[in-house]
């Protein structure tokens, strides 16, 4: 029986990670470069360790580009296609229905809490998580399973007992390296990456194709 449920925000709540890498290949496309998803990748659902967007074109590339006005330019651009995004389907009536039958509800990302924050008060749901872990509280995010290992604690329960839901591979990960049981519900860009074939995870286009109470009871 499962008594809590985890919730990934960027790209699971809100669709945040398609609107950032649109954004990004834009702003590449306008210095002449191409930037693929797959190399994108490398820093969907964790930090930018395995590769810096922000960054590449002046490092890897050696391009003279204020880095300052790079990143404006980018984030002013995520902010514009952000105005067209909403939560995705499915997960207000998981929230209300976890809430309703008592399930204790948490929220694990490896954004920074300002973040997190922010868009929590935007779309008014920030009443719904009992905990909440960020990148604010670990050394390492995801893949790494310290997140999920506190939102855990957090709630007081056990890996057994509790259902992550997650959108991207390195979040997959560090639900099911805390021996949590997983909903993965890709997003537009996250759907074409290649997620491992871990064990209790279970694949479905949103939440409103999982039925909340076969959830629940373990019936998957």
């Amino acid at each position: 029986m499962i008594k809590a449920i985890i919730f990934d925000f960027d790209g699971t709540i809100i669709d945040t990670e398609t609107a950032w890498y649109n954004a990004f290949h834009e702003a590449y496309k306008e210095h002449g470069v191409e930037l693929t998803l797959e190399q994108y990748s490398g820093c969907i659902g964790t930090s930018l360790h395995a590769f810096n967007p922000y960054e590449y074109l002046i490092t890897d590339l050696k391009l003279p580009i204020d880095k300052q006005a790079f990143r404006e330019s980018v984030h002013l651009q995520h902010s514009e296609l952000m105005q067209r995004e909403e939560v995705r389907s499915g997960i207000l009536d998981y929230l209300n229905s976890a809430q309703a039958t008592g399930l204790k509800i948490g929220l694990a990302s490896s954004s920074n809490r300002a973040w997190i924050d922010k868009y929590l008060e935007q779309l008014d749901i920030a009443h719904y998580f009992e905990c909440i872990r960020t990148a604010d509280d670990v050394a390492k995010v995801k893949p790494d399973p310290e997140l999920y290992k506190q939102a855990l604690a957090g709630l007081g329960v056990e890996a057994i007992e509790a259902m992550a839901i997650e959108d991207s591979p390195n979040g997959a990960r560090a639900a099911s390296s805390a021996g949590m049981s997983c909903i993965i519900v890709p997003n537009t860009i996250t759907k074409s990456l290649a997620f491992d074939k871990a064990d209790r995870c279970y694949h479905a286009e949103s939440l409103a194709h999982i039925d909340f109470h076969e959830m629940v009871s373990g019936a998957l």
